[in-house]
């Protein structure tokens, strides 16, 4: 059965490739992986049939035979460990590139979705002025340790895994920011993520959702 994911009908990023199926998007074009996507509205995500692939009513879901996953970590693992290409064969290397996907979702984004909550759902808070530097350099800690630990090299751990597919995507939102550009290897580490085929391939097929026109690959 070809996999089949959902994702926004209308996504509030205006297909910058900021929304969670991107994710999972850019892993099936990865490893090579045909796919159907089942578009859905925001009142359809919160209804009875959604809600029975995600209980929070959310995208992206993923749906295979009678597989039905939901968060797209877990979706994105599933992915890798099916098909090779996104997890090193060597065990070390693999729970390494497993741990970074964990890493990517519990550490380094929580403060970058924080940012995104104080500047477009609490901007006309009192408070907001005083909280968004506090959140900003919250971000700059974690940015701070993860350049250290990239230095020069092209990925976190020797070659391209899930694991830089994940922190990719995640500082991807901070692209509008200025916050990236202040870590020029990490800045040069995202262009080299989203320099991939695969994902100017997943790209153009999540920016046609938005633009309406059929993706050209």
């Amino acid at each position: 059965m070809t996999p089949i994911i959902t994702a926004f009908e209308r996504s509030p990023d205006r297909g910058k490739g900021l929304a969670r199926d991107m994710r999972v998007r850019w892993a099936l074009e990865e490893v090579g992986q045909a796919y159907a996507v089942r578009l859905v509205s925001f009142h359809a995500m919160k209804e009875p049939a959604h809600r029975a692939l995600h209980p929070f009513g959310q995208i992206p879901t993923y749906e295979e035979d009678d597989l039905v996953l939901f968060e797209s970590g877990a979706i994105v693992l599933h992915i890798a460990e099916r098909h090779a290409g996104l997890l090193p064969d060597e065990a070390n290397a693999r729970a390494r590139a497993i741990a970074w996907m964990f890493a990517a979702l519990n550490t380094v984004e929580p403060p970058i979705l924080e940012l995104a909550t104080a500047g477009l759902l609490e901007g006309d808070k009192p408070w907001t002025g005083q909280r968004l530097p506090l959140v900003r350099d919250r971000i700059r800690n974690r940015l701070g340790d993860l350049s250290a630990r990239l230095g020069d090299a092209d990925w976190l751990d020797a070659e391209f895994s899930a694991g830089d597919l994940m922190i990719v995507g995640v500082l991807l939102r901070l692209k509008a920011s200025g916050l990236l550009d202040e870590y020029p290897n990490l800045a040069a580490y995202v262009a080299r993520g989203e320099a991939r085929p695969a994902f100017q391939r997943a790209f153009e097929a999540q920016l046609a959702v938005f633009t309406g026109t059929p993706p050209t690959g």
